[in-house]
């Protein structure tokens, strides 16, 4: 084995890397202003809006969206947090997740439609899906620091990354499940491509597509507590410190804040899909 040639793909990535902030650094940069006004912006909302309006908010969503238990649970939940102190990085920690799962959906809707459609465009995106999902989750904190350097911004972008696969994946999955019969019946009736895509096959769709969703969500609160490690604040901040310091007591208080809002997120958008 000491007689073949070693692969440079160490010398390879670094030089990919160097190209692409030389020609593109500037396009990155401005991307970044942009997305960190957005982030800045919800937590600022967030964080001036009196707790107790979210949380009353919330238990009412929740009280509509996945009953009784769910909305009590959240009730009870959000005050224990805010009871912890952690209020503030909880808010913190959410528009972070709602900025990096808008963009998701951004992308990744128009690029599952586009994968659905095209056969082509299938066979090329699906590999790329199982390279992102395979990949450990601490791989992508390395390209996001030279482009973006380290804070809330680079913290988003390896959490879009990692958290937008099953976005394009189950809105592919949704389009494709669509009854044949009911697309040659749009189609009888002169139905356009918008129309149908529009009208039948994106509310068809929809179950599916949200399930996507609610795994993105969870995938980007998972993230968002690794991404702390590159100077993310908010609930993983707190964790990162605190095993840094080995203040077990702290971290923990963080981790049961991050599975309270965990659980809450996932059961309202599971109950997003079901009909009412």
């Amino acid at each position: 084995m000491d007689s073949i040639p070693r692969i440079p793909l160490a010398e390879w990535t670094d030089a990919l890397i160097a190209y692409l902030q030389s020609n593109f650094g500037t396009g990155t940069q401005a991307f970044a202003d942009g997305l960190e006004g957005l982030i800045k912006g919800l937590q600022g909302l967030f964080i001036a809006l009196p707790p107790e309006f979210i949380i009353i908010v919330i238990a009412i969503i929740a009280w509509w969206l996945a009953g009784k238990k769910i909305a009590i649970f959240s009730l009870l939940g959000l005050l224990f947090v805010y009871n912890l102190g952690l209020w503030m990085v909880t808010m913190e920690t959410i528009a972070m997740v709602i900025s990096a799962v808008l963009l998701c959906m951004l992308i990744g809707v128009p690029l599952g439609i586009l994968g659905a459609k095209n056969e082509t465009a299938h066979r090329i995106i699906m590999p790329i899906l199982d390279f992102m999902q395979t990949l450990p989750a601490f791989v992508y904190l390395l390209p996001a620091i030279p482009f973006f350097g380290l804070g809330v911004v680079p913290g988003v972008i390896t959490t879009i990354i990692f958290a937008m696969p099953p976005v394009i994946r189950l809105t592919d999955l949704g389009l494709k499940q669509v009854p044949e019969e009911l697309i040659e019946l749009g189609k009888s009736f002169g139905s356009t491509f918008w129309q149908m895509l529009i009208k039948i096959e994106l509310p068809l769709a929809r179950p599916t597509m949200l399930a996507g969703i609610n795994q993105c969500i969870m995938l980007s609160l998972s993230m968002v507590v690794i991404a702390s490690m590159i100077g993310a604040k908010g609930l993983g901040g707190i964790v990162w410190r605190a095993i840094q310091t080995l203040n077990m007591g702290k971290g923990f208080e963080a981790g049961v804040a991050i599975v309270i809002i965990a659980i809450i997120l996932d059961r309202i958008t599971q109950n997003l899909g079901k009909s009412r």
